[in-house]
């Protein structure tokens, strides 16, 4: 007995100094409290930064209908031309050249900028370094550009994305397009700015972490290793790269990937110089605006605009007339019978707002795990009216990224329509602009409590109408300066 006994508390023993070991372990794997703080973030050295006199600020220009000339004087995207600014260290007065960003035609505000992160090109040019660069995932395999390929539009074409370790993750990749106009990122709204989103998938174990230690600092110490970036950060920070920085400079990236100046642009803008040489009009474009714009795209070879449209640069009259018509009427179901502009509103066609339309609903449940908008919520600010809610995507560019829907279940432009039409998929919290109102009032009064969802009744026709007009929203490609590796 006594020796079952001497037998126990050694066994006792051998495991609290294993445990106490194994903790000291994980203790000493984590960094110090202040080499931790110092790779979150650190207070600028002024005298590290490139001279005010040579940092190239950026400006957006967007096409003002008051002065159209200034935007329509920009011949390309990027234009570098002097600007006059005050040094704010000094009181003087410097001429330093700056960049003139041509923001697309359809976009008729700019993105927001936040104060603490100013555009300038080096910055851009730093961010668009570490967007194609690995080096943030554990395994230096992984970038921001696997998973948001410029080549497949901004996003990767698959269903769901692979992360590290080829594990798949359980969410659609978004696209970047227009991002900086996005009000909350990530289909559940959870990250208020690109530069919280940014912060995201280098610590998702499913998508850049490893799983192993702290995954910020290991990022962070990995970029320190290479000494063109310390210059970088250095230079565009007046710090040591940090979590903070390396937020910003993908942020500032990923504000220039604009795109518009779709053949929806063009031809609202078509409309506008109509109404105004008319003296007066309906603020609405017809037929003749789309076939205007249709046959100057045809004169200028824009082959990437017509392909979205299945035209040709060679196509006869005939087929441009009942193309442009078709738009017309398109455009007359999105804003009317089809009820699209409920939600997708603005220069980027989404209210930023976020909606139940069933997907992930079975047999009119709600069986998904994953629970939406509800789920990003902070306790203490749950909504139930946003279960199984998620973002409303912009429409610009769809012909690049497909597939649809925050789980890519819905593989083509006519999937996506056959969804609504039917009014989504029913489930208790199937979002109220998707219900037929009417009838369910009609239960109610009959004494029966139900979600009933709003069909369209759209008709064969109108469907092909509808989807050419999202088909026209297919814009020109992110230039090659912003979207190139």
């Amino acid at each position: 007995m006594l020796m079952t006994r001497l037998s126990a508390i050694a066994c006792a023993l051998v495991a609290t100094v294993a445990c106490v070991t194994e903790v000291r372990a994980a203790d000493a794997a984590q960094p110090e409290a202040a080499a931790l703080a110092a790779s979150e973030s650190q207070i600028p050295n002024p005298s590290l930064l490139t001279p005010y006199k040579d940092q190239q600020p950026i400006v957006l220009v967007v096409r003002d209908a008051r002065k159209p000339e200034v935007w329509g004087a920009l011949k390309k995207f990027w234009n570098v031309a002097p600007v006059e600014s005050v040094d704010p260290s000094t009181g003087e007065k410097v001429t330093r050249q700056g960049v003139f960003i041509k923001v697309p035609l359809g976009l008729n505000t700019a993105p927001s900028i936040p104060a603490e992160n100013p555009l300038t090109a080096e910055k851009v040019m730093l961010g668009k370094k570490l967007y194609f660069d690995p080096i943030l995932s554990a395994n230096n395999k992984v970038s921001c550009a696997s998973c948001h390929n410029p080549q497949l539009g901004y996003s990767d074409q698959l269903t769901t994305s692979t992360g590290i370790f080829e594990q798949k993750g359980g969410m659609n990749a978004p696209t970047v397009y227009n991002s900086g106009f996005n009000s909350l990122q990530f289909w559940n709204g959870r990250a208020a700015s690109l530069e919280e989103q940014a912060q995201g998938p280098p610590q998702n174990p499913s998508e850049m972490h490893d799983g192993k230690g702290n995954a910020w600092f290991k990022a962070v110490e990995r970029i320190k290793a290479k000494p063109e970036y310390v210059k970088s950060f250095a230079r565009v920070f007046g710090t040591a790269p940090t979590r903070d920085a390396i937020a910003k400079a993908i942020g500032v990236y990923e504000r220039l990937v604009l795109t518009g100046n779709s053949v929806v642009d063009r031809a609202d803008l078509a409309m506008r110089e109509r109404v105004e040489e008319d003296g007066g009009g309906k603020l609405e474009p017809n037929a003749a605006d789309y076939a205007k714009v249709l046959k100057a795209a045809i004169a200028a070879k824009d082959a990437e605009a017509l392909s979205a449209l299945t035209l040709e640069v060679g196509s006869e009259p005939a087929k441009v007339s009942q193309v442009a018509a078709s738009l017309a009427n398109g455009r007359n179901l999105f804003f009317n019978k089809a009820r699209c502009a409920s939600c997708h509103v603005g220069d980027n066609y989404t209210d930023n707002a976020f909606h139940n339309l069933g997907v992930g609903a079975k047999e009119g449940q709600w069986v998904s795990a994953d629970l939406g908008r509800y789920g990003a919520q902070p306790t203490g600010h749950k909504d139930a009216a946003h279960v199984g809610a998620y973002k409303t995507p912009g429409l610009r560019q769809l012909l690049s990224t497909a597939p649809y829907m925050h789980d890519g279940s819905e593989t083509s432009l006519e999937a996506v329509v056959d969804l609504y039409n039917r009014g989504g998929n029913l489930n208790p919290h199937l979002d109220g602009k998707m219900r037929d109102a009417d009838s369910e009032r009609d239960a109610a009064k009959a004494g029966k409590s139900a979600v009933i969802p709003r069909k369209l009744l759209l008709t064969p026709d109108e469907k092909k109408d509808l989807i050419l007009f999202m088909r026209g929203l297919q814009g020109d490609p992110v230039d090659a300066l912003i979207s190139a590796p």
